[in-house]
């Protein structure tokens, strides 16, 4: 297996990002899904200078973004996001959308349930014509119920990957599992061949090795259904404002580059704006944990 790690859970340059990563003995990136921010040129240049691959991108379903939305307008401006998001990973040599369908943080329904599960079908089946014709793929990512009410195990994604073709996947987070799954490890064998990504961060959502999920019988289990691809960090450490706090030194007070989208987005996880030093503690954690199952 190799390794990546996302760009969304500390405000960077790129470039700052790229270099951390391919000093500690990462070969892939996971980019924000934030297509108007990156020009692919530029992007797959600095991809060229530090040896790494990008890998896919995470959707930011944030804010409007909504495939189950009520409004039919409003799908559609979902779905073309997503289709922003493909065109960008396309652009810059990855494999792998990671695909949230509903608004992040929005736990109450605006239909009923066959109304949102037909939109939400309709809505990945557009973009599933797009990735297939591309060599791309689309993982569907369930997240824990306290920030959607739509996908939140493996089995519900399983039955949306089923429902919209042959060749949509499932990306599953061991952070998310351990919330919601009875058996993570029976989840990942149900999953099984539609496995097309995995995000890793501990129970804590801390870097791997930092709580107490057991890694070794994760990564058995990974070996087990064949999944031999990227395993995909994405820690987000939860701030701790209390005299209690293990690292003094982690909140960052004047964050650059920070913008207020990305700040509420962090805030709304129970995070905040990181020290260069901690995230890159939290970076270099996640290699010692897994590099031992590469």
């Amino acid at each position: 297996m190799k390794l990546a790690i996302h760009n969304w859970m500390r405000a960077e340059s790129l470039e700052d990002t790229m270099a951390r990563i391919a000093a500690m003995g990462y070969t892939h990136l996971e980019l924000q899904g934030t297509p108007e921010n990156y020009d692919p040129e530029v992007v797959q240049a600095l991809l060229n200078t530090y040896g790494l691959q990008c890998w896919g991108s995470v959707t930011l379903m944030l804010e409007e973004r909504n495939m189950l939305a009520k409004d039919k307008a409003q799908r559609a401006m979902s779905v073309q996001y997503v289709l922003d998001v493909a065109k960008m990973v396309k652009e810059v040599g990855g494999t792998v959308i990671s695909l949230v369908p509903a608004t992040v943080g929005k736990i109450v329904p605006d239909a009923r349930p066959e109304e949102e599960w037909e939109w939400a079908v309709e809505g990945v089946r557009e973009v599933y014509a797009y990735t297939e014709a591309n060599g791309l793929k689309i993982g569907i990512e369930p997240i824990n119920r306290f920030e959607t009410y739509f996908i939140n195990r493996g089995a519900q994604a399983l039955a949306l990957a089923e429902a919209v073709g042959p060749n949509c996947g499932v990306c599953l987070d061991t952070f998310h599992m351990n919330l919601e799954e009875a058996d993570m490890f029976e989840t990942i064998r149900q999953v099984g061949k539609r496995l097309v990504n995995f995000h890793v961060a501990d129970n804590n959502r801390m870097a791997p090795g930092m709580g107490h999920l057991d890694w070794k019988r994760i990564m058995q289990t990974l070996n087990e259904i064949g999944y031999d691809d990227v395993l995909s960090v994405e820690f987000c450490p939860p701030m701790d404002r209390t005299p209690a706090n293990p690292y003094p030194n982690s909140i960052d007070t004047a964050p650059v580059g920070l913008s207020d989208e990305q700040l509420k987005f962090l805030q709304d996880h129970g995070s905040s704006a990181v020290t260069e030093a901690f995230y890159s503690m939290l970076t270099k954690r996640s290699v010692d944990t897994l590099k031992p199952f590469l």
